[in-house]
């Protein structure tokens, strides 16, 4: 067995995401964005299906913990909690177990990002629509073609892996990234 070529197609997929100055301008365009928001005293909201709940629960603890050093926690929020996910599921159906997330706390001026591997995920396209209705700033990360999602959002990265796993880990890479843009403009002090 030799695994040597998933390594390598995963090289591929991020020298191909890297090449690309589009990518870089739109991941310091979230981190201005999101900063701002943060300093208005607004908040990030993240969602995602199955790995890409994960990753969302990642992204947000990132901020309301530590990344790299210390500073204040910032409001990031994971729509995963599974008594909300349940319960909803239950009630209205899988489909609007994001969208009443984003009822509940979502507020003008807030960030949404929605993480959908296919680009094809309901739950996922119904709570970036309720976003925007709300007035938040909408992120989407995408794979594969996009799907429906493509070209809905503020700002989006299309990652076109052919699966979940390496589209996801790139995704991560992206969210990390976005943390790290945030506290160099909010805290410069820690990267000195």
């Amino acid at each position: 067995m030799n695994l040597i070529k998933s390594y390598k197609d995963e090289l591929e997929l991020l020298i191909n995401f890297i090449k690309e100055e589009e990518n870089n301008k739109t991941t310091e365009k979230i981190a201005i964005e999101l900063a701002k928001i943060f300093t208005c005293g607004n908040k990030v909201m993240i969602c995602g299906n199955g790995g890409s709940n994960c990753d969302a629960m990642h992204f947000a603890e990132e901020f309301t913990g530590r990344f790299r050093n210390e500073r204040r926690a910032l409001p990031a929020i994971s729509i995963s909690d599974s008594s909300h996910i349940t319960c909803v599921g239950n009630d209205y159906g899988f489909n609007s177990i994001f969208s009443k997330g984003i009822e509940a706390f979502g507020k003008e001026n807030d960030m949404l990002i929605g993480i959908s591997t296919s680009g094809n995920s309901d739950n996922v396209i119904k709570a970036i629509k309720t976003a925007k209705e709300i007035g938040m700033k909408t992120v989407a990360l995408l794979g594969k073609d996009g799907g429906q999602l493509k070209g809905i959002c503020d700002y989006e990265f299309i990652i076109p892996g052919e699966t979940s796993d390496r589209i996801q880990e790139i995704h991560m890479m992206i969210l990390h990234i976005i943390i790290e843009g945030v506290e160099k403009i909010m805290f410069p002090e820690n990267y000195l």
